[in-house]
């Protein structure tokens, strides 16, 4: 399935744990539906002058959130196309109602072996696992976040190949219309 006979009529957004592949599939997904593709975390350090690590450490995770959280309203607010939302954007009460009413959401819903195995033992630089067990970290995200991502639109298993992801995401898109 190229793009299937989904035509996106709003922004798709990809909602979930670190490492579940949010910015992978959704560079994938965006190019098969021939949509932009955006990636929140991107742009916030775009807008802010300071890579995420660096506003995390200088400003502080508050000062991350509201930005987080105006990047995730502009980017709601206009046309179609992927975006993959910061692990965090989701459990953000605001930034959630925003991409529910305005967005269709998709979590992309891994296990915490896969997660970990994609962050990588160092956390891969993420500011929320720096200093921590990945592993350890990961579980304890996905149990309290878990009810928050069970909120979007569609549940998508992340496990496996991008393509496979892809296609997933794609026939819930499809069966939906």
């Amino acid at each position: 399935m190229a793009g299937g006979d989904f035509q996106a009529d709003r922004p798709i957004v990809l909602v979930g744990l670190m490492g579940a592949g949010k910015t992978t599939v959704g560079r994938r997904l965006a190019a098969r539906l021939g949509l932009p593709f955006v990636d929140t975390d991107a742009e916030v350090a775009r807008t802010a002058g300071l890579a995420v690590a660096q506003m995390f450490d200088r400003l502080g995770e508050a000062a991350f959130r509201e930005r987080e959280r105006d990047a995730v309203a502009r980017l709601a607010a206009g046309p179609p196309r992927v975006i993959a939302a910061g692990g965090g954007a989701f459990v953000d009460e605001v930034g959630r109602g925003l991409l529910l009413a305005s967005c269709t959401t998709v979590w992309l819903d891994a296990g915490v072996e896969t997660l970990a195995r994609r962050v990588g033992r160092d956390g891969g630089g993420r500011p929320l696992l720096r200093g921590r067990d990945p592993r350890a970290a990961l579980a304890a995200l996905a149990e309290q976040r878990r009810p928050f991502y069970a909120a979007a639109h569609f549940r998508v298993d992340a496990e496996g190949p991008v393509e496979a992801v892809a296609d997933r995401i794609l026939a819930a898109l499809a069966g939906s219309r």
